[in-house]
């Protein structure tokens, strides 16, 4: 394994608990994903295996390198784009993506040529010599992906490197998350966007409240429901009470949407079902389709701040 985390707990000085035991690892090539609300302890491990903060306990290794004794190893293995924009005003996209290659070591041709491939593949041409205060906020996140995959460490850990990046860019983005890991590079993906994990993650582990609650591949994590199909009710507000299942499989409420998983063989019973629902009124409307891994997110840690999915189009990294 390339990165290994064993029983890494941190504990602020105000006594949150923010990683609770957290054991993981991640092997060279893969694309693992890290899924969690907002403070479920995603950012605070991602800081802890760059550096930035000091485990209360436990242990972080890459290729047998322990980075809690020497974090400055860490910077060197690693590289990262950070949640927050990237401070680049006054630097155009050209020179904030050399400089952070070059100070990563890389010569200038080799940083010249991966400079030239990722605005190619980016599509950040036309804006390769703007200063970055004129930039857009997804443009922005766009050059801090190209800054830390330019001169890509054995680790590249990338922290909602999606936010604010249109859905035509954020597919050529995915292009090159995808193509990080094929060039050998680990790939930790933090992540609270369901659809997004499902289509672009190997394996992922679901962080809850610091601790992981559930790790594997997103089809041996659907598994775990039972259920290979889901039929989503939008339940009327108006009505007396809330559909009962007949199907004998997870029922998950999140406001007034109702999921409830079916087995393959009952799909017409329960479009049936759905729409005697629908003429009684007390359904407004309803989708059939297959079990996602925002079902058994929901069904694990409940709804919280789970995005939805936008479209098909907005988060399909295998598309050309």
């Amino acid at each position: 394994m390339l990165l290994e985390i064993e029983n890494l707990t941190k504990v602020y000085r105000t006594g949150t608990r923010a990683n609770d035991g957290i054991t993981l690892s991640v092997e060279e090539g893969e694309v693992f994903g890290l899924l969690g609300h907002n403070g479920a302890g995603k950012t605070t491990l991602v800081n802890q295996v760059v550096g930035l903060l000091k485990p209360t306990s436990g242990s972080i290794l890459i290729d047998g390198h322990d980075l809690v004794a020497d974090p400055g190893l860490a910077r060197r293995l690693c590289s990262f784009q950070a949640q927050a924009q990237v401070p680049i005003d006054g630097l155009t996209p050209r020179q904030a993506i050399e400089l952070l290659g070059q100070l990563r070591g890389a010569s200038k041709a080799e940083v010249r040529r991966r400079r030239g491939i990722l605005v190619d593949a980016l599509e950040l041409g036309e804006w390769l010599d703007v200063d970055a205060a004129r930039l857009s906020g997804g443009v922005k996140r766009l050059v801090a992906f190209a800054m830390a995959s330019v001169a890509p460490g054995r680790l590249v850990m990338l922290d909602e490197p999606t936010n604010d990046v249109d859905p035509v860019r954020r597919r050529l983005l995915w292009q090159q998350v995808r193509a990080l890991a094929d060039d050998g590079a680990a790939v930790l993906l933090v992540t609270h966007n369901v659809i997004e994990a499902e289509r672009s993650v190997d394996r992922l582990a679901i962080l809850d409240a610091g601790r992981v609650i559930a790790e594997g591949t997103p089809a041996e994590l659907k598994a775990v429901l039972g259920a290979e199909l889901r039929l989503e009710l939008v339940v009327d507000p108006r009505a007396a009470e809330a559909p009962v299942s007949p199907f004998g499989r997870s029922v998950v409420a999140v406001g007034n949407r109702l999921m409830v998983g079916v087995p393959m063989d009952a799909a017409g019973p329960a479009v049936a079902w759905a729409e005697s629902l629908q003429r009684a009124g007390a359904v407004e409307e309803f989708t059939l389709g297959p079990a996602t891994l925002e079902d058994v997110y929901v069904a694990l840690v409940g709804g919280g701040d789970v995005r939805p999915a936008e479209t098909e189009e907005s988060f399909d990294a295998s598309a050309a």
